[in-house]
């Protein structure tokens, strides 16, 4: 019986010990954390709120964030550096307010692990870095090959496409947008190799191969003017020069501005408003007459545009020039028909049809009014005129005649002078006109029945 007693004591006690203990362990976590609890990696088990606090804080300020470089560490950086501020407070707080410290004997078959996210960044102090960093890695890629893309380049015999580089160098702007991802969301590194900047356009890049197609439709397509009854081909080398490609946005355009330096050269180089007309004279060869009022201007800016519509259509060019004059910029300034007013020699032919019609000696302008070299055209036909002006001496003169034909906007004409006593040699010296052709009455007769408004007279 007493061994029965003592058994029963003993059992008691061991259950007092036991529900002692047990209570004890409910009070104790209350406080503290359960057995088998981590947070971030950390044994949070049994402390206070305050020593966890106290811990996680001291881990994250030793935590770093490793930049690597083909796997080395290129840069190590305190996270507190980079702005990241941790406060784990509230979550603390929720662990060990959701915590069973009744059933506190189950957390060691269970382990209680906890990830704390509770985290900001300082954007003054990541800036700062970011700034830093970009400067480092611009130093970095100096020493390393850019990436290009392909792209279409003008060579010696017209464009081609110029494959792409695959380089090493590192996209700096996706380097920082990365940096900020990867702290917050609690990533230790970021590899640079990651980075390496990529070509965007291939040499097989469908719109590039279509351009390129562009280019050589734009290019290779035949563009001849006739000026003058001339063929003037634009080369394809200088059409080539007037490409533009678009790099950046993959694109053809022309440049008009080249286009209209070209247009302006062929006005310099071929306008007869401008430049003189070369003449094989009846009496003294080959002579060049000053421009006058019997001419045509190529329109620069008319003809910039049409023909840079015209060359993005890719259908080729055959036309002359937009042009304004009295004279057609397609046929040659001087056909087979004109007058010849040979100042030096006091002579005029009239050639119809290439056939010489009639010649006579005149009188031209004397030397205080002279007639007035120049590539004219007679551009009105006036029976029984009355011609004004003013002496020499200032008084004024007005002279009937019977045929008269204007030459140019200044008055000078052609018209019958049955005042002169002779026509030819050297009276133009003494009793010469006040710039007009002085003709004998007969010939002016013939010539204004025979000539037609619009035909070409050249001055001498």
């Amino acid at each position: 019986m007493k061994a029965k007693k003592w058994i029963f004591i003993l059992l008691g006690v061991l259950l007092v010990l036991i529900i002692g203990l047990y209570i004890y362990q409910v009070n104790f976590f209350k406080q503290h954390y359960l057995p088998q609890s981590t947070a971030n990696g950390i044994n949070i088990s049994q402390m206070t709120y305050q020593e966890a606090e106290k811990a996680l804080a001291e881990q994250s300020a030793k935590e770093t964030f490793d930049i690597l470089d083909n796997g080395q560490v290129w840069k190590q950086i305190p996270t507190s550096e980079l702005g990241m501020e941790y406060n784990y407070s509230k979550d603390l707080k929720q662990i060990m307010d959701k915590q069973n410290n009744y059933l506190w004997f189950m957390s060691y078959l269970n382990k209680n692990k906890h990830e704390l996210k509770d985290t900001s960044v300082n954007e003054e102090s990541l800036k700062a870095f970011s700034d830093s960093l970009v400067n480092e890695i611009g130093e970095l890629n100096k020493g390393r090959t850019a990436s290009a893309n392909a792209t279409i380049k003008k060579n010696e015999q017209g464009f081609e496409i110029v494959p792409e580089v695959q380089g090493n160098n590192i996209e700096v702007a996706k380097v920082v947008e990365t940096l900020k991802e990867r702290l917050t969301t609690g990533k230790e590194n970021l590899e640079l190799e990651e980075f390496i900047a990529k070509p965007a356009v291939t040499s097989d890049n469908a719109d590039l191969q279509k351009n390129l197609a562009e280019v050589s439709r734009i290019t290779d397509q035949q563009v001849n003017y006739i000026i003058n009854g001339e063929n003037v081909a634009i080369p394809k080398t200088e059409i080539a020069n007037w490409i533009n490609y678009d790099q950046a946005n993959n694109q053809v355009a022309l440049d008009k501005e080249k286009i209209r330096a070209y247009v302006a050269n062929l006005g310099a180089q071929y306008n007869t408003s401008t430049n003189p007309t070369k003449f094989k004279s009846t009496a003294r060869g080959e002579v060049s007459v000053p421009a006058g009022s019997y001419s045509w201007t190529i329109q620069t800016d008319t003809e910039t545009d049409t023909l840079y519509d015209e060359l993005l259509k890719g259908n080729g060019v055959n036309r002359s020039p937009s042009a304004q004059g009295s004279a057609s910029i397609s046929t040659p300034l001087i056909g087979n028909t004109y007058v010849e007013v040979d100042l030096q020699n006091q002579h005029m032919y009239y050639y119809r049809d290439g056939k010489l019609f009639l010649e006579t000696d005149v009188v031209t302008g004397k030397p205080t009014t002279p007639t007035p070299a120049a590539t004219n055209y007679v551009w009105k036909k006036e029976r029984n005129s009355t011609l004004r002006g003013t002496n020499d001496d200032g008084s004024k003169y007005a002279e009937p005649v019977d045929y008269w034909m204007p030459i140019d906007w200044t008055g000078v004409g052609i018209h019958d002078s049955p005042w002169q006593p002779a026509y030819g040699g050297s009276l133009w010296q003494t009793v010469g006109s006040h710039g007009c052709v002085n003709t004998p009455p007969d010939v002016a007769a013939k010539l204004y029945e025979a000539i037609e408004v619009g035909t070409p007279v050249l001055v001498f």
